[in-house]
């Protein structure tokens, strides 16, 4: 599973301060599996936070190659600061692959409900999700909401998971994608 797209998160355009190589570093986050990157870019390019650029197959403009992937704590103390607001928007423009997975989760093993691992969804929110979906599909955030009684916001439950998913080696993934050091 490969990005095509990711968020730059920041730029080191001399590079790591404690690296003898000096080259041009981007760190970034991808906008489908919340795969953790460091990239090279291409010469003379300028890269700024919270800039979107393509990393597919085939020609890329900003980037010369992808170097590998990141865990949370090699990230500098901008990307880190960056990183929750990014995850936000990301779920709010992915909205319909979060809807997804609120009417298609299931269980993780005989005793526990993928819905369980977001913060702040209990036995009886999982229920109250499972009795609601069963009548109709939810269609958005602001459905669920409605239709689920006293449920926190989703975007910030799910931004939540996917930064815990993240910062620590969680015992089951939902959303982030964890791949060796150099997939790519």
């Amino acid at each position: 599973m490969k990005e095509e797209k990711c968020i730059i998160l920041d730029f080191l355009l001399s590079g790591y301060a404690d690296r003898r190589h000096a080259e041009p570093i981007a760190q970034a986050i991808g906008t489908s599996f919340f795969t953790l990157l460091e990239l090279v870019p291409r010469e003379n390019a300028t890269l700024k936070s919270e800039q979107e650029v393509y990393i597919g197959e085939g020609k890329r403009d900003e980037i010369k190659f992808i170097k590998g992937s990141l865990a949370y704590s090699d990230l500098t103390n901008m990307a880190k600061n960056l990183l929750p607001d990014i995850v936000e928007a990301l779920v709010k423009k992915n909205e319909k692959k979060f809807i997804d997975f609120f009417n298609t989760a299931g269980m993780i093993t005989p005793r526990m409900h993928q819905f369980q691992l977001l913060p702040g969804i209990g036995k009886k929110h999982l229920l109250d999700i499972l009795d609601e979906r069963k009548k109709k599909p939810f269609e958005s955030f602001e459905d669920l909401t409605k239709r689920v009684k006293l449920f926190p916001d989703p975007v910030k439950a799910l931004t939540k998971r996917v930064m815990q998913e993240l910062e620590q080696d969680e015992k089951y993934n939902l959303f982030v994608f964890k791949q060796k050091k150099r997939l790519y």
